[in-house]
């Protein structure tokens, strides 16, 4: 055996003459029996002669049966665990001599574990202040408003322009819009309606260019400079409603504006724990990472890659792309990835390793709720839902990621936490 590098190895193997010999006899046999041959019998025909006129498929039946078997049984005798696909080379197979070959293959890697518990890393407290709890009640006051109808006057900033709104020039085909609503001054508003619309007063009808940025999401529109012909057909402003006791009321299980600023204080706190928590968690992966240095297979960084790509594709298919028109150069997309699928291979192999060490598995309880919620979120039945998930090894992929999880969870909670330096912590939102 030769170690090539890291988790690359090599066998040079010989298989002896009368291995070769008895399996020779067997594939000429097992020809024999199906062929014909004119002047003979099916299955008839002299043994000389179906080896000699099919020699090479002889050779071919020869080479499948021996040289996988005996390159197991030489792995195994090594104690090699043996990943991917094998290649071999290097044949040497003539009548009479022994059948040598080159395996060339990955195997999985071996490493001790270093220190895993009492880890350094950062982590802050979530603050949740009284300005925090007041803008989320602001976005919840937000999806309750109501648009209000202006006496008729001239558009300021903050209105909402109601427009019926046609193109004049610059287009390919004409665009016309009747009821179309902007927020005057507002980011997501083109400056271009803003400045032209602003002071206009209803019934009045203005014509102007708008020129569309060139990543404009309509393509018809993208980087064009289209006239239009745009007439105010009202003015109207968002009206929130009142934080009080009524409007608590109104959003379900409340009796109070007061239970509903803790409710929303709980939340933004159960989200930053989470956040924090999460972010503490990557920490300590990447620290074991940094302190576990050892090789891994390229097999299972080119699945990690694949599985990252297959990821992103599907929800590109979602948006509506179709990934089948996409030019895919495997050969960068893996050179771009490689560094960062490698970190995650080793983070997989060393959390898997810690988790062997704690004992720590998922339970059926566990599994069975992850089950429950795809059932629910797929909308079928239980009954129907785990057979599939069973099947394509889903079940088994739900099991890991439970047991990882309640890893780290551990890991977590022995980590020694210090307050953020100066300059790392991060600024929160509400």
């Amino acid at each position: 055996m030769a170690l090539v590098e890291g988790c690359k190895h090599s066998l040079e193997i010989s298989i002896p003459v009368a291995e070769v010999e008895q399996e020779t006899e067997r594939a000429v046999a097992s020809i024999q029996s199906k062929v014909k041959l004119p002047g003979f019998r099916p299955g008839k025909a002299p043994a000389a002669l179906v080896k000699t006129r099919f020699a090479g498929d002889v050779r071919q039946e020869v080479l499948e049966k021996l040289v996988p078997r005996f390159f197991q049984a030489a792995a195994s005798q090594d104690h090699l665990q043996v990943v991917g696909r094998p290649n071999f080379s290097d044949v040497h197979f003539h009548d009479g001599e022994p059948l040598r070959f080159k395996a060339e293959f990955e195997v999985a890697p071996t490493f001790d574990l270093g220190e895993y518990t009492g880890i350094t890393v950062s982590y802050a407290e979530p603050v949740v202040t009284d300005a925090d709890v007041e803008a989320r009640l602001d976005g919840v006051r937000e999806k309750k408003a109501e648009f209000v109808n202006e006496d008729p006057r001239p558009i300021v900033d903050g209105d909402y322009a109601v427009i019926s709104l046609e193109s004049i020039s610059g287009v390919e085909e004409n665009v016309k819009q009747d009821d179309l609503t902007l927020k005057i001054g507002d980011e997501a508003t083109l400056a271009a309606f803003t400045e032209n619309l602003r002071g206009a007063s209803p019934e009045e009808t203005r014509e102007f260019d708008v020129t569309y940025p060139a990543d404009y999401d309509r393509e018809t529109l993208a980087g064009r400079t289209v006239r239009f012909k745009a007439t105010v057909t009202g003015v109207r402003r968002k009206e929130l409603p009142e934080a009080n006791d009524e409007f608590a009321k109104d959003l379900g299980d409340y009796q109070t504006i007061a239970e509903v600023r803790d409710a929303i204080r709980k939340a933004i706190v159960a989200e930053r724990e989470n956040q924090a928590r999460e972010e503490t968690k990557h920490q300590i992966i990447e620290k074991l990472v940094d302190s576990h240095p050892f090789a891994v297979p390229d097999s299972y960084v080119d699945r990690q890659i694949e599985m990252g790509l297959e990821a992103q594709l599907r929800q590109l298919a979602a948006q509506g792309v179709d990934p089948r028109q996409l030019k895919l150069d495997w050969a960068k997309i893996r050179e771009a990835q490689q560094e960062r699928a490698t970190r995650d291979v080793r983070a997989s192999l060393i959390l898997d390793k810690i988790a062997d060490r704690e004992a720590v598995s998922a339970t059926n309880e566990e599994v069975d709720r992850e089950v429950q919620r795809i059932a629910r979120q797929q909308r079928e039945a239980v009954a129907l839902v785990r057979p599939k998930l069973q099947k394509d090894g889903t079940l088994n992929r739900i099991a890991g990621q439970i047991r990882t999880d309640k890893t780290l969870d551990m890991l977590f909670d022995k980590a020694r936490k210090e307050a953020p330096k100066p300059g790392e912590q991060k600024e929160e939102k509400a």
